[in-house]
């Protein structure tokens, strides 16, 4: 015999047989009405149904959990035990079916969120909002660019650098503010110090690094502050958080969302030495219908307000 085989065996001699459920369900049905016609009544069954589940477990048990007299039922001190029992068991069997229906019956929240701001900045706060609302399930998909709401996705959202299809509902959620960033420890590396009154600038060995997805992200930087772009073609990267997880790296200096590495400047990762400026854009809930005042799809948008700050 195997040791696997051994615990089995060895489980069953130990673990207690029980009576038949639905012989414990007529038990219970009889010691809470204090009658076997009424229990069969309830249940749909028959006196003797009712009865004969009774007289089951007694025979299994040993001891009587009835003193029969005339037409009516008490229960014996064995009895009283085993209903307490019982009535809590079923008790907390239905609230558990209870709650796992309602759970069933309320479909997960479907939303649609670019990648990089899906990874770097609505992930790690899922779970404060899971906290607050235990009972609304958020399914996350990552997309960009137009998304076809109403037909599988509740909610996108997106940053408006492309017209939105005409019926949407908007809610702003925050500006979009960018600006140079590179890890902590290399400012002194890819800045010079700054001159009274001003902020470092970008060394001309500083190797800039680049995205497919944001090609004109130094550009548009560049032209906010006033300042000459660098010549040099640094390092191209084909999504955007792949050229953030090169500036912790240490390869170079990433033009950065304010919301994407925000959380990395809080925790001393990433540094932004010229600060950071707005370029005109935002982020964007996207619904195909106005959002209410209640409901999942307002619970997050009100929570998404309140993390955009």
């Amino acid at each position: 015999m195997s040791s696997d085989d051994f615990g089995d065996f060895y489980s069953q001699m130990k673990a207690p047989r029980l009576p038949p459920l639905a012989a414990l369900r007529c038990f219970e049905a009889a010691a809470r009405l204090e009658s076997f016609s009424r229990a069969a009544d309830v249940l749909h069954l028959t006196h003797g149904a009712i009865s004969r589940a009774v007289r089951l477990i007694e025979d299994d048990l040993g001891v009587a959990l009835f003193e029969r007299r005339s037409r009516r039922v008490f229960l014996t001190e064995a009895g009283r035990k085993l209903a307490a029992a019982v009535r809590e068991g079923f008790g907390l069997v239905e609230n558990a079916v209870r709650e796992i229906r309602e759970v069933s019956r309320t479909p997960a929240l479907v939303v649609s969120c670019e990648p990089t701001l899906l990874m770097r900045w609505l992930i790690p706060r899922l779970p404060d909002f899971q906290v607050l609302h235990p009972d609304v399930s958020v399914h996350l998909v990552a997309g960009g660019g137009p998304v076809p709401l109403g037909r599988g996705i509740d909610l996108a959202i997106r940053r408006d650098d492309f017209p939105w299809p005409e019926g949407t509902h908007v809610v702003r959620l925050f500006p979009e503010r960018i600006g140079p960033v590179c890890r902590a420890d290399k400012v002194t590396a890819f800045f010079d110090a700054a001159e009274a009154g001003s902020s470092p600038k970008l060394r001309k060995d500083a190797v800039p690094l680049h995205t497919r997805t944001r090609p004109e992200a130094w550009e548009t930087w560049a032209r906010m502050v006033g300042c000459a772009v660098q010549e040099q073609r640094g390092q191209v990267f084909e999504h955007f958080y792949i050229s953030l997880q090169a500036a912790i790296a240490g390869m170079g200096v990433a033009i950065g969302p304010w919301q994407l590495v925000r959380d990395d400047i809080d925790n001393g990762i990433l540094a932004a030495p010229c600060g950071f400026f707005e370029d005109g854009s935002a982020y964007h809930l996207l619904s195909s219908a106005p959002i209410g005042e209640r409901g999942p799809s307002a619970a997050l948008r009100d929570w998404l307000l309140d993390v955009s700050i």
